[in-house]
């Protein structure tokens, strides 16, 4: 096995300019994202949520962004998770995009908020009915003694339902909105010496500054 410290990689596929990067990080996180869809990457959308516990432990894992409305980036989740509760109890939190093929990153930090039910109602519909159900079903977070109890609880929730069309939202689960208060896109470099251009918010308007590598 090649030792680790050993793994390394230049990167050179492009560059990021202060004087044409848009100066709404919104639009340039967009086109960016564009670019990795177009570029065919698996799952684009997938990002790192890191959240703060109580007593000041992070954690992080991976959830998908499923759209970014009036300026906010969306996912759902179930709000008894332990990414829910640390939410709840602390809403700020960041989210890492990362995508290797384009040598790219995006750092949001900002703050978390649920969604209005409605909308979270809305979007939990339109998923397949096997992940309507698996909400319905899963303790998510919680410990569970073996497999067997969750197939059951799906046995269970697919009889409830059995000929309804639309599940209803569980209670439990909906979306989050994160408003970003500090957006940094990252552009890999050779050398080392990455472009890295960061949007901060100060008194609702944007200030754009360029960071050492």
């Amino acid at each position: 096995m090649k030792p680790i410290s050993d793994i390394r990689k230049d990167y050179s596929k492009s560059t990021l300019d202060f004087d044409t990067v848009n100066k709404d990080p919104i639009a340039q996180f967009e086109k960016w994202f564009q670019e990795a869809q177009d570029a065919n990457l698996p799952e684009p959308n997938a990002l790192t949520l890191s959240t703060v516990s109580e007593d000041g432990r992070p954690s992080g894992r991976i959830v998908l962004l499923k759209g970014v409305e009036n300026g906010r980036f969306v996912f759902y989740s179930n709000y008894q998770s332990q990414k829910g509760k640390e939410l709840e109890k602390n809403p700020a939190c960041s989210l890492t995009f990362f995508w290797s093929d384009l040598e790219r990153q995006i750092r949001v930090e900002g703050i978390a908020a649920r969604t209005d039910s409605s909308s979270s109602e809305k979007y939990f519909q339109s998923r397949p009915r096997e992940s309507q159900v698996g909400a319905w079903a899963s303790p998510q977070s919680a410990i569970i003694s073996n497999r067997q109890i969750l197939d059951e609880r799906v046995k269970k929730i697919q009889k409830k339902f059995e000929g309804v069309e639309k599940l209803p939202k569980p209670n439990q689960w909906g979306g989050f909105e994160v408003e970003p208060l500090k957006i940094e896109f990252w552009q890999g470099r050779s050398n080392r010496l990455h472009d890295r251009i960061v949007f901060i918010k100060v008194d609702y308007v944007w200030q754009i500054h360029r960071l050492a590598p």
